[in-house]
């Protein structure tokens, strides 16, 4: 073989080899931009799976919390009218109280000593049989009331706070 026979063979193969190599790379390129595709539509669909169910759990969040607050809206309107009941009765029975109406009393401390369980006088309710009581003053029968009105209002405040709390616990 001539030396221009084997330059030519080895341009020839050099050619082949480069072509060969440029075709492979083609291939490979087809390859690598299919599996690109195919992770970026995977992608895509795990991102919009994962946005469905980020919005259903919102709207599922966003339902709670109306159906919450209706309940906290109902209890407060209860404790409310149930505040505004007892500020009402407290108010005619300090009216009652003002009038003469209604008196208050206390049980007196019945003397061990005594077997006498009837008293020797009757008041003028007419005749009562039983322990003897004592009419309070009415300014002292105020502070009372007002004592207890007091004490009724933290009831029901607690009682509010109570049904505001279980609520949440929901």
């Amino acid at each position: 073989m001539s030396p221009g026979t084997l330059k030519l063979l080895i341009a020839g193969a050099a050619v082949a080899l480069i072509l060969a190599i440029s075709a492979t790379w083609k291939v490979q390129d087809w390859r690598y931009a299919g599996q690109l595709a195919q992770q970026t539509n995977a992608h895509l669909s795990d991102l919009a799976k994962i946005g469905s169910a980020a919005a259903d759990q919102v709207q599922a969040e966003q339902g709670k919390r109306l159906i919450l607050e209706q309940q906290l809206t109902a209890s407060d309107q209860t404790h409310h009218r149930a505040l505004t009941d007892a500020q009402r009765d407290q108010d005619r029975l300090r009216d009652r109280l003002a009038t003469a109406d209604v008196r208050l009393s206390v049980l007196l401390a019945e003397d061990p000593a005594s077997c006498n369980a009837v008293p020797a006088t009757a008041g003028t309710g007419g005749m009562v049989h039983g322990r003897t009581r004592a009419r309070l003053d009415p300014a002292h029968a105020q502070r009372i009331i007002a004592i207890t009105d007091a004490g009724d209002r933290g009831l029901i405040a607690l009682q509010a706070c109570q049904a505001y709390v279980r609520a949440l616990g929901q």
